[in-house]
């Protein structure tokens, strides 16, 4: 496999040193992979810079011509790309393969969409219109749950903008995305797109960076955080799509059969490393016992293994720190509730864990407040719809939401008052790239996706012009 270059001002090169990537369904070194050092980070966002006045002069067709053009190469490389992302990040073959396939649909979308001026007045006494301006250098840092989706919820609508790009992946997935640098780097001017990898230590220097403009940031409440600090002395403009702890309210009148399977999809797709994840599940104690028993049924009865083997529907932790952090909620589970499925260690080598139920467990647990990030759902039992989104409110996270109900409209009054960026009725993380996408409370700032994500790369300059 490989070898692996960084991509700096429309060249391939080695890193000023290298690093292992990690199979989290081996624990074996997949590959050696390219580090690149502050200095070469500076080299990249020079190039972005010096390429911006020319990228951005050129005519938009050109540009959506290009996101076109990616889109092409990656699709006619799905099969490879997701290969090494099972390898890399350890979803199911299938599952990778779809996703590097998401990825070339999002370059699509973006390049169908245009940036207008919008005129708020045209009068014979003046005319006003507002215009969409690229802000210039864009950080775009992406983490290792889906690298290449959540890659093209950014590059393609700030390429489209008129602005340049330096792209960082995650440290330990970061393979799938240079693999894409090689395939597009003769699509784009040189230093309109650079891409380089790093061991968890440019991050910062990215936010902080005096010629990065605007910095799109898809990780942890915590790291955010450290974003949102770093942006700060330059008052540049961030994007940041954080944590969440999804909660999911089923109502009484539902059919657990029918339900469960669809909860389950929810909870453990990609073995729960979803930001947006269905990560507590609250359910109306008239149907709380059989919700429990069909749950764990499902969880018996998932096929856990190497994302490579035919059959597998979910794969491991992606790394170790994470593996050891869940094992963590596993045990908090154990102590504060009932494991009815899962929740035994993994014997060998891998970072695997079964899909794990909890039932009688109660807000307060750490289970429960806090997002685990991997295959453990906890299940709180209700007494009404009120009570279910008053504790589904009562939460630091608001990314997303769902209700679960025959009723519609009581389904729907619900929905409308749950404080969440955004929420599902009878289903649960459908995203769209038409769909504006974004969290509420420390779930994040901003918009990504649709329309409303595109003017996220822009700076709105309006032009107001007498007439008489």
């Amino acid at each position: 496999m490989g070898p692996f270059k960084l991509l700096i001002n429309g060249r391939l090169v080695d890193g000023a040193s290298s690093m292992d990537v990690i199979n989290p369904a081996t624990e074996e070194v997949l590959s050696a992979c390219p580090r690149a050092s502050k200095a070469q980070l500076d080299e990249a966002v020079a190039a972005a810079k010096a390429a911006f006045p020319a990228w951005a002069a050129t005519p938009i067709a050109e540009r959506k011509a290009a996101l076109v053009a990616i889109a092409d190469a990656i699709q006619a490389n799905v099969a490879e790309l997701g290969r090494i992302l099972t390898q890399e990040q350890g979803k199911p073959l299938q599952d990778a393969m779809g996703e590097a396939f998401g990825a070339s649909a999002f370059f699509r979308y973006f390049a169908s969409l245009d940036l207008p001026a919008q005129v708020i007045e045209d009068s014979p006494q003046k005319k006003v219109e507002v215009r969409r301006r690229p802000l210039g250098v864009v950080g775009a840092i992406v983490p290792w749950n889906f690298p290449l989706v959540l890659m093209a919820f950014k590059v393609p609508a700030a390429l489209l903008a008129g602005n340049t790009v330096v792209l960082k992946p995650a440290a330990t997935t970061p393979l799938s995305t240079l693999k894409i640098a090689e395939l597009v780097k003769d699509l784009l001017p040189p230093g309109v797109l650079n891409v380089i990898s790093d061991a968890n230590d440019l991050g910062g220097e990215i936010t902080k960076h005096p010629d990065i403009r605007k910095v799109s940031f898809t990780g942890s409440t915590e790291t955010g955080k450290k974003v949102m600090a770093g942006a700060a002395e330059a008052l540049k403009r961030i994007t940041l799509e954080l944590g969440g702890n999804d909660a999911g309210i089923v109502l009484g009148d539902v059919d657990p059969k029918e339900t469960a399977p669809k909860i389950f999809g929810a909870a453990f797709q990609n073995s729960g490393q979803v930001c947006i994840a269905m990560k507590r599940v609250y359910v109306h104690e008239s149907i709380y016992d059989a919700m429990c028993d069909e749950l764990a049924k499902l969880a018996e009865a998932a096929v856990v293994g190497d994302g490579l083997q035919q059959g597998v529907q979910m794969g491991p932790l992606q790394n170790k720190a994470q593996y050891d952090k869940v094992l963590a909620y596993i045990e908090e589970g154990r102590k504060d509730g009932k494991i009815i499925a899962g929740g035994a260690p993994h014997d060998g080598k891998g970072y695997f864990i079964r899909p794990t139920i909890v039932r009688d467990i109660d807000d307060g647990s750490r289970l429960v407040d806090e997002e685990q990030f991997g295959p453990v759902l906890p299940l709180i039992k209700i007494k009404d719809g009120e009570d279910a989104l008053k504790r589904a409110n009562n939460s630091s996270y608001g990314l997303g939401g769902s209700i679960w109900s025959t009723d519609l409209d009581k389904a729907y009054d619900l929905a409308t008052r749950m404080d969440t960026g955004t929420v599902w009725i009878n289903k649960h993380a459908d995203l769209a790239p038409n769909i504006p996408f974004g969290g509420a409370k420390m779930s994040g700032i901003g918009t990504e996706l649709g329309e409303a994500g595109l003017a996220e790369f822009t700076q709105a300059h309006v032009i107001n012009m007498a007439r008489a």
